[in-house]
């Protein structure tokens, strides 16, 4: 258990039986009032985000996550399937669990699955991605000089801004938590 007055963005917390994502807090002294913590929480389990207020004095208690690597392996359309790299163990995530992490799922892509409780409940992707670029606007001759961006659209249907040298068929490596471009893989 931890003092609510400690809850910081980034960490998990067990809110009414559910773990929860903490997305956003402050530190709030109402005039005369006593102070609060104003936090914006996700449910890992149902993906709805929503707000809460803490007292100062109240305690939360620290959700504890099991983190085992899997392997992507495909998608029916409605589910993504998943091995544990040690056990050879398939599961079927929803979109809903996946959420914005769908667009960089290419197979053999090796991540992290976090468990709550035994379910899977989420999934950390590596920093960077290595995406193949399938349509993009012709580069112009002698466009290396300016700084102007072009739409680009990569094997897994992502939209990211890339420099005019990047045709298609070129590998980029692109940020997975930002969704930018990053460099031309050669």
């Amino acid at each position: 258990m931890i003092q609510a007055t400690r809850i910081r963005r980034g960490m998990i917390i067990v809110h009414e039986g559910d773990p929860c994502l903490v997305l956003d807090f402050r530190h709030v002294t109402p005039g005369n009032w006593r102070a609060m913590v104003q936090t914006k929480l996700r449910n890992l389990r149902t993906g709805i985000s929503f707000e809460h207020r803490f007292r100062s004095t109240d305690t939360v208690e620290k959700a504890v996550l099991e983190e085992q690597e899997f392997e992507y392996l495909y998608s029916d359309g409605t589910s993504y399937y998943f091995m544990n790299t040690e056990t050879f163990e398939q599961i079927a995530l929803d979109e809903e669990v996946l959420g914005d992490a769908v667009k960089f799922l290419i197979p053999n892509l090796r991540l992290k699955v976090a468990f709550y409780q035994g379910k899977p409940i989420g999934i950390e992707l590596p920093p960077t991605v290595d995406l193949r670029v399938v349509e993009t606007e012709p580069g112009l001759k002698g466009a290396t000089v300016t700084a102007v961006n072009k739409p680009a659209t990569l094997e897994t249907g992502l939209v990211i801004q890339v420099p005019p040298f990047v045709e298609p068929g070129d590998i980029v490596r692109v940020d997975t938590t930002e969704g930018t471009y990053i460099e031309r893989v050669k």
